[in-house]
């Protein structure tokens, strides 16, 4: 999904910038991202900048494809 944004391809070529991209191996990451959130050692406020109770879920992800939310963190 592109929610409308264009990329000037032509532009950046001739500028010389290169973009790279992927899908993001989370499952490799999360279990020690959740437990340094458990532990407090890091902040997920500083990412998280809408909380809803994971019965909810689904009105977090409509929030972030309606760009309303960037990242929303689930509560139990």
């Amino acid at each position: 999904m592109n929610h409308d944004v264009t990329v000037p391809g032509i532009e950046l070529f001739l500028a010389g910038i290169h973009t790279l991209g992927g899908p993001a191996p989370v499952r490799r990451f999360l279990p020690d991202l959740i437990q340094l959130i458990w532990d407090r050692k890091i902040d997920p406020g500083k990412v998280f900048d809408l909380t809803r109770p994971l019965d909810r879920a689904p009105e977090g992800c409509r929030a972030m494809d309606e760009r309303r939310a960037t990242k929303v963190l689930l509560t139990l």
